[in-house]
């Protein structure tokens, strides 16, 4: 069986410095912000290029944490990719702000840019960025319209850790970003955990402090904070990691390029890029007509698969207010979109089994 994502095996080769790392905290018997989060802090900011790295307990809450942090409430819109994960979104209405959701790009899946500034009223405060299957956005627009219109950016770099835009790490494109380190990310730990990272320095200090139960220091309370904490443990994981990502995603890279170079069934729908360093590709995203006989024929040959997603936000029980709109754009990319096989630990020999398998498909 090939796997989707062989999560043991990526790990594997890290077991005897995680190990360590881990005897070392318990040695110590501090496991809350102490030593490990801060180093980690400081090299995942480094590896960004940016400032300030605040760790927090999952990706949601990092976003959570920078609308919150921002002020934004009951009124306020965030502009947002109507073709996401619905934690963008969450993040966003949890706050009490309306998501006020774009269209994708067809060929790139994320927001579409020209169609940003339609969207914009005098009650929009920030436009939400989703670096998509580990695809930077194309920024200049975004950029342009948030000076234009004094809008925030917010980046959600949960699923594109380590691309690239015009020469700058997704985290550090926009006024602040939110990151997951969920397992299954191309930097992921061994549980839940996040981290925002920004250049505002008046933003990181109250962002640190929210996520503290709003505290400054201890038993000293100056906002109504939440408890959102990325642990010793955990940060500890990431810093062993940290130093292998860009050859995970050079290693990706690969894997995709063979994929778009050899896959040449014409059922199947390629992903495109614009750029090659803007990608890391946490997800290989292929489009089909029939999807779901596909995926049954390629784990009939022992290939797994998985959808991301099968259903769009806005057709959601949670959001059912909007199950009458139309995205029409988005909806079809989660009817016909399946994930291929896609991890830095796959050999050439699987790679072209999967190749071979959707070459024969019919």
């Amino acid at each position: 069986m090939i796997k989707f994502l062989d999560l043991q095996k990526i790990n594997n080769r890290f077991r005897r410095e995680i190990d360590s790392r881990i005897g070392a905290i318990l040695d110590k018997g501090f496991y809350i912000l102490g030593d490990e989060v801060a180093t980690f802090e400081q090299n995942f900011a480094r590896f960004c290029g940016v400032k300030h790295c605040i760790g927090c307990a999952n990706g949601l809450d990092a976003l959570n944490l920078i609308i919150k942090a921002y002020g934004f409430g009951k009124g306020d819109e965030i502009i947002v990719p109507a073709n996401t994960y619905i934690a963008s979104i969450l993040a966003i209405s949890e706050n009490g702000c309306i998501p006020v959701l774009v269209e994708p790009n067809f060929t790139t899946y994320n927001i579409d840019p020209d169609l940003i500034e339609e969207k914009i009223t005098e009650r929009t405060k920030a436009i939400m960025v989703v670096h998509l299957y580990g695809q930077a956005v194309p920024m200049e627009k975004i950029w342009d319209l948030a000076k234009k219109h004094n809008l925030k950016i917010i980046e959600d770099a949960a699923q594109a850790h380590g691309a690239y835009y015009q020469g700058r790490r997704t985290g550090n494109l926009g006024d602040a970003a939110g990151f997951s380190f969920y397992p299954g990310k191309n930097l992921g730990c061994l549980g839940d955990g996040g981290a925002v990272t920004t250049n505002d320095d008046e933003l990181a200090s109250k962002i640190r402090a929210i996520a503290n139960y709003g505290s400054d220091r201890k038993y000293h309370h100056i906002y109504k904070g939440i408890n959102s904490r990325l642990d010793e443990i955990q940060a500890a994981i990431l810093d062993v990691k940290l130093p292998h990502l860009d050859a995970d995603n050079e290693r990706r890279r690969q894997i995709a390029e063979y994929y778009r170079e050899n896959i040449k069934n014409p059922e199947i729908i390629l992903p495109k890029i614009y750029d090659e360093k803007s990608h890391v590709w946490h997800i290989f995203a292929v489009r089909t007509k029939n999807r779901d006989a596909l995926k049954q024929y390629l784990e009939q040959n022992e290939i797994q698969t998985n959808i991301h997603y099968p259903t769009p936000p806005h057709k959601q029980g949670a959001y059912e207010e909007w199950n009458d709109m139309s995205f029409p754009i988005s909806e079809e990319i989660h009817w016909m979109e399946l994930s291929l096989p896609m991890s830095p630990v796959m050999t050439d020999e699987e790679v072209g089994r999967v190749k071979d398998v959707i070459n024969t498909y019919k």
